[in-house]
């Protein structure tokens, strides 16, 4: 009889150990919903123009992505900025892309190819419009652009976007009441005074392009004002992505001493296709959310990129991945 309690003892044990084992596995299959080995394959990233924080957060992006799937290759493609980047994803030359809401609502009503496949993966962080000219300039506001010389940046830009409807907004012609060019963050600085007067730059503070000039307080910022963004605003569609905004006197403390700059700002979003694979875009999604303070020590902006407010990614729907990996957070 013994010997019976013994086995009988014996067995319960191994069952007891048994089912702690499937426990503890259903909860950590519960706890890390993405499964132990990651995703492998390729995609592309759209990201912007050099010295442009689109350029500089998808770098950091990207070694952050090698860590979390080593197995996964990330091709980064500079570009001329957000609308440039929305088209790129649309019509399969891009797997993923940052541009901003403004320019991913123009493309859908101005009904493009591909725009009702565009998914969203996660709100980044806001981009402020900056008119930047001479320290000796006399232009104070954007009606005085009226017969300068503007870089209103290139051609597939959200720049330009922003640019052409601001002026318009302030009765100004893009094409003939000013002489139009084409510079972006990377080439508009250095033109300052020599072949420009003025030029805008629609992105996230700091950027580079302007950080390396204000060491030298040459420039400053002209005032966006808030009737000029009401303006906007009022027009619904593409322009209700605006808003009016103050760029804080830390995001270049040599030129603004001080002082904040009334601007228009509008949300980044991290964009993708319908048809991408589901598990790799579920895994970059937590990564993005999860590198927010390893990239933020390096792009200001990025530390800004937050769990409560990823998932708001108008004017797109979340893509399936995207929604897999905040299901599985939420409180």
């Amino acid at each position: 009889m013994p010997t019976l309690f013994s086995r009988i003892g014996t067995r319960r044990a191994l069952l007891g150990a048994t089912a702690a084992v499937v426990a503890f596995g259903l909860l950590l299959w519960w706890l890390l919903p993405l499964g132990e080995k990651p995703p492998t394959g390729t995609i592309t990233l759209a990201t912007g123009t050099r010295a442009g924080v689109y350029q500089k957060y998808g770098e950091l992006l990207r070694e952050q992505l090698r860590k979390d799937m080593p197995g996964l290759k990330v091709r980064l493609r500079t570009s001329a900025g957000s609308q440039e980047n929305v088209a790129r994803v649309a019509t399969g030359r891009a797997d993923f892309a940052i541009a901003a809401a403004d320019a991913v609502e123009t493309y859908a009503f101005d009904d493009r190819p591909g725009a009702d496949r565009l998914r969203g993966v996660a709100r980044l962080y806001d981009d402020y419009v900056q008119l930047v000219v001479s320290a000796d300039s006399p232009i104070q506001s954007v009606a005085d652009l009226r017969g300068k010389r503007v870089a209103i940046g290139l051609p597939d830009s959200g720049v330009r976007l922003i640019a052409t409807r601001l002026l318009k907004a302030a009765g100004i012609d893009p094409q003939t009441d000013i002489t139009p060019r084409a510079d972006g963050i990377d080439t508009g600085p250095e033109r300052l005074g020599h072949g420009l007067d003025a030029f805008f730059w629609s992105g996230g503070l700091p950027t580079d392009g302007l950080e390396r000039i204000a060491k030298k307080p040459s420039f400053r910022f002209v005032p966006i004002e808030e009737k000029l963004v009401a303006k906007l605003h009022d027009q619904a569609g593409p322009t209700r992505y605006y808003r009016a905004a103050a760029m804080p006197e830390s995001a270049y403390p040599t030129v603004q001493n001080g002082y904040a700059v009334p601007t228009m700002a509008v949300s980044n979003v991290l964009i993708t296709r319908e048809d991408a694979d589901p598990r790799i875009t579920e895994w970059l999604t937590r990564t993005v959310i999860e590198s927010r303070d390893g990239i933020g020590a390096h792009v200001h902006s990025a530390q800004l990129v937050d769990l409560r407010t990823a998932i708001y990614t108008d004017p797109l729907q979340l893509h399936e991945g995207a929604r897999r990996y905040y299901a599985s957070v939420k409180p």
